[in-house]
């Protein structure tokens, strides 16, 4: 890995950085120079993450943190800037559901549970490290969104609990593009159709990833590190302008 990258000597952090999207994300930013704080619930696969980067010449550090833990991600961001001097990118990586159900089904502690682990954990984290960036006068800020958060895709069933926190992860991203902008720091999301995570493929059959494919103008799905690359452009030099932006990556599942 370089350490000459688009983003060395850059400090990172990437919640859910144990696997998927985050992962892909993680290993992206370290092939880049920058160090990575991989922050996840499951310390063995952050630790299992960290290690591999560091293996390939990158430089990475496992953090075991509950993101739904206002104290705890406080805490995580003063262990980052202890330990690295600062933080210039936030990637908010965590979220996800574990179930499909119509909403009739859905109880109040599901519903609380997903909007929880989408959109407040972003909360949380994106204050916590807006507070060292609006310090320094710089910033990246970059939140994992879906395109079930900007429209129910007709072709597969829709979840309501986690399309209203991706919605309003969007909404929370202009919000902060225009708060955070005076201060140097840009706020953008990522929308990603649906990709070959482990977490998609434990809730979706093949047949069905196969369906959603077909369905796709460029008849495919999407793999994490397509959404790796979409998160270095905001992260680097090259998105230093770019602020309140949702970039689509869904080989054109979702044309908006």
């Amino acid at each position: 890995m370089s350490h000459e990258g688009r983003l060395a000597g850059e400090v990172a952090i990437v919640t859910a950085g144990g696997q998927g999207i985050g992962e892909a994300i993680a290993r992206t930013f370290a092939r880049e120079g920058a160090s990575v704080a991989v922050v996840d619930i499951n310390e063995a696969q952050a630790n299992r993450v960290a290690g591999e980067i560091g293996t390939s010449g990158g430089t990475a550090f496992a953090l075991r943190v509950d993101c739904t833990d206002s104290a705890a991600v406080d805490t995580m961001v003063d262990d980052v800037v202890a330990r690295c001097g600062t933080v210039d990118i936030l990637v908010n990586g965590a979220g996800g559901f574990h179930q499909l159900a119509p909403i009739t089904e859905i109880t109040d502690e599901e519903w609380d549970r997903v909007i929880t682990i989408n959109l407040t954990t972003a909360f949380y984290c994106s204050r916590a490290s807006a507070r060292v960036m609006i310090e320094k006068g710089h910033g990246r800020i970059i939140s994992i969104s879906s395109g079930a958060g900007i429209s129910p895709n007709p072709h597969a069933p829709s979840y309501v609990p986690y399309g209203a926190g991706k919605a309003g992860l969007l909404g929370m991203t202009r919000l902060l593009a225009r708060d955070l902008g005076p201060h140097g720091i840009t706020v953008n999301a990522i929308a990603p159709g649906t990709a070959l995570t482990p977490r998609v493929v434990k809730v979706r059959d093949e047949e069905s990833l196969k369906r959603i494919a077909e369905r796709n103008p460029m008849r495919h799905l999407i793999d994490p590190s397509d959404v790796g690359e979409a998160a270095l452009y905001f992260a680097a030099e090259s998105g230093r302008y770019v602020t309140g932006v949702t970039l689509p990556v869904n080989a054109g599942n979702l044309i908006f």
